[in-house]
């Protein structure tokens, strides 16, 4: 299919999420720059489509938050990892230590206040329709059509360990038309990134796309050994994906994608931290730091009358290996002994999903699906520590399977109601063993748990005019309960209970006549039972896995608007109230009292980017060139950096830059990441009154890019 000229003009002038190439030069030398300027300005925006609930539908129709980042916008922002397109999301909080494998996401206030094992998840990330662990969050963001993130419980639709919302990811589908396009960019402090992408016809009915991307940069933390960066940072990564349609009812998607994530290492720097920021190992102690993930995935799509039934399966693969350690500066400060501590974990990860659905067609006046879904779940990790010789080798299995189905049914012209309901089945086993030294002292550790729990909501919504709909939804959300992933001895490894919340939330979504300014809020309540704690004793590095209430209210805003004259505005805010409401007493690390702040929420958070394009006239005989700004400014408020509020995380500003000419089918751009040049907190971790650790980010850096589209 091929794209209309008004597609083109909206690709070329990137004002739509959704779009983002510059346009061919054959068709822009058809007319002036300003004349082109002119006439995306009076287009309309086109209405965003969504897989929020499974299907494809309009998003002002979903019943609930949702806010979407396109594939543009992760390009212009420079997003390369799931991690980054969630730090700059209102509302939406990631604590990582830096390594590979450590993100835990929070939405609204709502997630593990310290994660206990990598099934500890409130945020399922779904990678076109494919389950995997929040954790996976620093894996690459390359070849992207959109990503949505569902704000409040997603247990009905997409199942376990979607507590606090869910992130939709959809990669770009083969067309029937020949396209792709090269992306290259350099930088301070190692920043260097290539990337392509090339799809199109094989025959009449079947399509194919491949896409590559190779990515580095220096770690943002100092070697005092070395003099050098701790690490360099080296992610690789590839998606094929194959698109066979016969006919006009049917087709059949094959995606698979690999990708290598090297030298990442989770940190801990003393703070406050030095300038620039630094540790004292010995590199050998780190070294060879990986993490690779594939996915493989088949989904069959057959529409009957009136209807489409839809089989998804897949394979998601995941192997770890971690190298870590207290540098000398935290063991002096602990111990009094300037001299590192090393320790190791690896692990890998098998999870079959296959998801078999029955659903009305987009649409449909009557948007309903009814869904069977079957998970199995296989994932080993094992520790060793290098000074005591002790090692645990930790195996864990998870049996689940869900019936599940929602319907949005039309009251009257103006009212929908909406219900959902999933059942769940849930099996799991831990079988570990624990030795010293000298292995003499070999404990066994074999435990199983087995649940069975119900995820739902229901919804009321109201057109109130042709383009503004308000919406009430109240939900019910669960997190299953499990096993301590760093569970040494016996005690650590008492199963811990699974988290249930209820959520509120009345909201509205809203699009001018003119179709220039969109506009979206809502007001929440959560409340969650039996949230998940990991306590640690530095001292005898013992952990235990334990529960306590929460409690979350606030409100957000987003909008965009096309002002006019190339200028576009967009972004958000959140306002965030996130508390402990119970006890707990005996938290290795000091007790959590009642009315603290969940870590790591800021009561206010917001986004605000600024879009502009301007035709530069006749500019050295080049053909049509245009300039392309974005300017995005970050704001996070103070939040505290663990449950006990020992110490509070410093607000702070980010600013980043991207000032491009596009000159016909290719753009050449400059970047500023961190303009202000502040180095925030990606977490924070109390040892006693004088020993706090984190991580910081990365400082001010420029760089310079290029793209082309063919």
């Amino acid at each position: 299919m091929h794209r209309s000229n008004e597609t083109k003009l909206t690709m070329a002038l990137v004002l739509a999420g959704l779009f983002g190439w510059p346009w061919p030069v054959s068709w822009a030398t058809e007319a002036s720059n300003a004349a082109i300027l002119n006439k995306v300005d009076a287009m309309e925006m086109p209405i965003l489509t969504v897989t929020a609930r499974i299907g494809e539908e309009s998003l002002a129709e979903v019943p609930f938050s949702v806010s979407v980042v396109g594939g543009h916008e992760l390009e212009t922002r420079r997003l390369t990892s799931f991690e980054q397109v969630l730090r700059q999301s209102p509302g939406v909080d990631v604590s990582s230590w830096g390594g590979a494998n450590d993100a835990n996401i929070r939405i609204r206030g709502v997630g593990s206040m310290w994660q206990v094992s990598a099934d500890d998840n409130s945020v399922v990330l779904n990678l076109d329709g494919v389950p995997v662990s929040g954790r996976h969050a620093a894996l690459g963001a390359f070849d992207v059509e959109r990503v949505e993130v569902l704000k409040g419980p997603q247990g009905t639709l997409f199942g376990r360990n979607s507590l606090a919302g869910a992130i939709n990811v959809t990669s770009r589908r083969p067309t029937r038309e020949l396209e792709g396009h090269v992306r290259l960019e350099g930088g301070q402090e190692g920043q260097q990134l290539q990337e392509a992408a090339i799809g199109g016809p094989l025959s009449g009915t079947l399509m194919a796309r491949l896409a590559v991307q190779n990515a580095g940069s220096d770690n943002p933390i100092e070697n005092l050994g070395t003099g050098k960066p701790l690490t360099y940072q080296r992610d690789q990564a590839a998606r094929a994906s194959l698109l066979w349609e016969p006919n006009a009812r049917t087709s059949a998607l094959l995606i698979g994608e690999y990708q290598r994530l090297g030298g990442y290492v989770g940190s801990m720097i003393l703070r406050p931290y030095a300038d620039p920021p630094a540790v004292d190992l010995s590199p050998d102690l780190i070294d060879g730091n990986e993490k690779t993930f594939q996915r493989y995935s088949l989904e069959l799509n057959h529409d009957l009358a009136g209807s489409r039934v839809t089989s998804l399966t897949s394979l998601a693969s995941t192997d770890l290996a971690i190298n870590k350690a207290y540098d000398a500066i935290v063991m002096e400060a602990l111990y009094g002994l300037p001299m590192a501590y090393p320790a190791a974990d690896e692990g890998d990860e098998r999870v079959f999903n296959q998801d078999l659905r029955w659903a009305s067609l987009p649409g449909a006046r009557i948007f309903w699906v009814l869904g069977l879904n079957i998970l199995r779940s296989e994932r080993d990790f094992d520790s060793r520590d290098f000074v005591t010789g002790a090692t645990a080798d930790r195996r864990f299995e998870t049996d689940s399977e869900a019936l599940y189905g929602e319907i949005t049914y039309p009251l009257t012209e103006a009212w929908k109601v909406t219900g959902g309901w999933r059942h769940s089945w849930e099996d799991k086993t831990y079988d570990a063993r624990y030795a010293n030294r000298n292995m003499a002292g070999v404990t066994d550790d074999r435990r199983r748990s087995t649940d069975r729990y119900d995820t739902g909501r229901v919804a009321l919504s109201y057109a109130w005019t042709p383009g503004t709909n308000l919406y009430a939804v109240a939900s019910r959300g669960y997190k299953s309960g499990g096993f301590n992933d760093y569970a040494t001895q016996p005690a650590d490894s008492e199963p811990y209970d699974p988290a249930v919340s209820d959520a509120f939330e009345l909201g509205f979504k809203s699009r001018s006549a003119d179709g220039r300014l969109t506009l979206s809020g809502a007001a929440f309540y959560n409340q969650v039972k039996d949230d998940h704690l990991l306590g640690y004793d530095y001292q005898t590095m013992a952990t235990q896995a334990l529960n306590a209430d929460t409690r979350s209210h606030g409100a957000e805003l987003e909008g965009e608007w096309r002002v006019g004259r190339g200028l576009t505005l967009s972004g958000g805010f959140s306002y965030v109230d996130a508390t402990i409401t119970s006890d707990v007493a005996d938290v290795q690390g000091g007790p959590v009292a009642s009315g603290n702040r969940v870590p790591d929420v800021p009561y206010w958070s917001s986004l605000i980017t600024v879009s502009y394009q301007r035709a530069l006239g006749d500019l050295a005989g080049l053909p049509a060139p245009v300039l392309n700004a974005d300017l995005s400014y970050r704001y996070m408020g103070t939040r505290p950096a663990d449950p006990q509020n020992h110490f509070d995380l410093d607000a702070y500003h980010k600013l980043d830059l991207r000032l491009g000419v596009l000159l016909g089918a290719a753009e050449v751009y400059l970047w500023a990441d961190n303009l202000l040049d502040e180095a925030h907190d990606l977490y924070g971790y109390w040892f006693t009154p004088t020993v706090q650790v984190g991580a910081p980010s990365r400082g001010r850096t420029f760089g310079v890019g290029a793209s082309y589209l063919f």
